[in-house]
């Protein structure tokens, strides 16, 4: 019993020096023991692994590969990463640089919309957690139906809430709505009104790319399709971001008759940092759409998928 305890107060003092940064002094004072047995307390948590310690060195860029689709595509910020000797860990490298990229974009806002996925749930993971009491972040769009997973809408923004210890706001509704009087109406209902009055001053947006895939994933979406998507081919359809379908050139093809319940695409494409993150070659159509729109101002890859853009990007011109 008496080892667990210790074990327990060993596991606040590593919390309060290494993630509060208190020194060595002011801790004697907290936990009324001696420098040394606090120093002791330190060095026993590291060796028997209650403390591990992992130091993520700066990951390698390709900065010519970065300048050659910069001067093909009007994105201000794209950041590729060096493929790893071992192709398992480029998605995981991704996630880490994207993930200490979101945490600068953070640290400098207020207002930060999140969109849902693996992607954006895995980036808010890596970020360090910190005390953010004049952060807020925000739904953009309408709940995607997917409650039950931790990568949902709803759940995202809690999750970064969480782990930033701020605020925030959610929108209650469907992800779209084709009765066009009602999603207009439902956007003034006080549960609705003061999240789209947040969400219409973000500073950052941070999302992963989609395709027509991760709405057929959605029953309701997918058996309504050509209503949410009205006089739309859906074979023109190579991405989705913000709920939007677009085209190889990163046209928007719902433009004139929007369905998704969500602050409008003159909103978003205001938002000064808008950071969309592709783990996945098999999305390189979908980012091409993305890059060539200009519907990002940041993208973060590896190798793989900017080299599969740069083929899509010469076969479609």
């Amino acid at each position: 019993m008496e080892n667990i305890e210790q074990r327990k107060q060993q596991a606040l003092i590593a919390q309060d020096f290494y993630l509060s940064h208190m020194s060595i002094a002011d801790l004697s004072k907290k936990y009324h023991l001696s420098r040394y047995l606090i120093t002791k307390g330190l060095d026993e948590a590291m060796e028997t692994g209650l403390v591990d310690i992992k130091i993520n060195a700066p990951l390698a860029r390709n900065y010519e590969l970065e300048a050659s689709l910069k001067k093909q595509f009007p994105v201000p910020n794209i950041y590729i990463l060096k493929d790893a000797d071992n192709p398992n860990h480029n998605a995981e490298n991704v996630i880490q640089f994207a993930a200490g990229q979101a945490q600068l974009l953070i640290e400098e806002s207020h207002i930060v919309g999140l969109a849902w996925g693996a992607t954006v749930f895995d980036m808010i993971d890596h970020c360090r957690s910190t005390v953010r009491d004049d952060l807020t972040f925000t739904q953009f769009m309408g709940e995607n139906m997917r409650y039950n997973s931790l990568a949902g809408s709803m759940r995202m923004v809690e999750k970064a809430a969480s782990k930033f210890n701020a605020h925030y706001v959610t929108m209650v509704g469907p992800l779209y709505m084709v009765n066009d009087e009602g999603r207009q109406l439902l956007q003034q209902e006080p549960a609705v009104a003061p999240t789209f009055s947040v969400a219409s001053r973000m500073d950052c947006i941070l999302t992963g790319i989609g395709t027509l895939a991760s709405v057929d994933s959605i029953s309701a979406w997918r058996n309504n399709k050509s209503a949410i998507f009205p006089g739309i081919d859906p074979n023109e359809i190579v991405g989705m971001l913000y709920g939007r379908p677009y085209d190889i050139n990163g046209t928007l093809l719902n433009q004139n008759d929007d369905k998704v319940l969500g602050v409008d695409m003159n909103t978003i494409m205001a938002v000064p940092r808008r950071l969309g993150v592709i783990k996945s070659k098999f999305k390189s159509r979908a980012a091409l759409g993305a890059l060539r729109g200009g519907l990002l101002t940041d993208a973060i890859m590896d190798e793989a998928v900017a080299n599969r853009i740069l083929m899509e990007a010469n076969q479609t011109e």
